[in-house]
């Protein structure tokens, strides 16, 4: 299983087929093998395509920093592009999902010259006012000894999933204590790029995709009927809509 080093990180990654590069980023307190692995995705677009597909630092078989400062998505973003360096890729297709869509995100505004074209699944605008209690209730109960001391049940749900892989509860929760802000409607607005936006019609988990959509100028949004934040990924109709939408978003 191959490794590199990301500037004293050590990141793990899956590198299967040859075509045109898609660098494929998981989401949170998941792994690249169950993100994309356990859900065909690997195997599907290494049919015709190069898949990369990285353990975000802090999940999987990566290193897992316990600081704050280590994460955020300029950090863990910088992750894929060096990777791209190290496995001599100038430009790649970029696909994130959840987490890994913020991830997308941020690499969209800030080297969007690396990328042909961007999937952004599982994600809605964030405004930076979502309830922080919440952000603060999930860190505490990935530090909590005991888990029956878990109050929130918003919590519990996320210790039971992080738990459900080989995670490091004190990595997670320094990365939901790192600092996020919300990303600048007048960048992307600016965003001349094809993008693409997948959705459950039933993620309740994110908020409304629509206004990202539109602030996106070329965005295109697919709603997945009946799915939800854990069931889009493996629903067949996403992978359908990526295939048509990437020959045409290529050059």
């Amino acid at each position: 299983m191959p490794f590199f080093d990301s500037a004293g990180v050590r990141i793990h990654y899956h590198d299967a087929g040859s075509g045109e590069a898609v660098m494929l980023v998981h989401g949170f307190a998941s792994t690249a093998e169950h993100n994309w692995g356990s859900t065909g995705w690997i195997a599907a677009l290494s049919k015709k395509y190069r898949v990369i597909a990285p353990d975000v630092r802090g999940h999987g078989l990566s290193d897992k920093p316990h600081a704050p400062d280590a994460y955020g998505y300029a950090s863990m973003g910088a992750d894929v592009t060096r990777l791209m360096d190290h496995l001599g890729i100038s430009r790649a297709i970029l696909m994130g999902y959840s987490m890994g869509a913020s991830i997308a995100i941020d690499l969209m505004l800030s080297h969007l010259e690396r990328f042909r074209a961007i999937v952004l699944g599982g994600i809605a605008y964030d405004d930076g006012l979502e309830d922080k209690a919440d952000r603060d209730a999930i860190a505490d109960a990935y530090r909590a000894d005991d888990p029956v001391t878990i109050k929130s049940p918003v919590a519990k749900a996320y210790r039971r999933f992080a738990e459900s892989m080989p995670n490091d509860l004190t990595a997670l929760a320094a990365l939901i204590d790192a600092e996020r802000l919300p990303f600048d409607p007048a960048k992307l607005a600016a965003v001349r790029m094809p993008v693409l936006i997948v959705v459950g019609s039933n993620d309740n988990a994110i908020g409304d995709p629509q206004p990202l959509a539109k602030m996106i100028p070329e965005a295109q949004l697919l709603m997945l009927d009946g799915r939800d934040h854990m069931t889009s990924p493996t629903d067949p109709r996403f992978k359908e809509v990526v295939f048509e939408f990437l020959p045409n978003a290529l050059p």
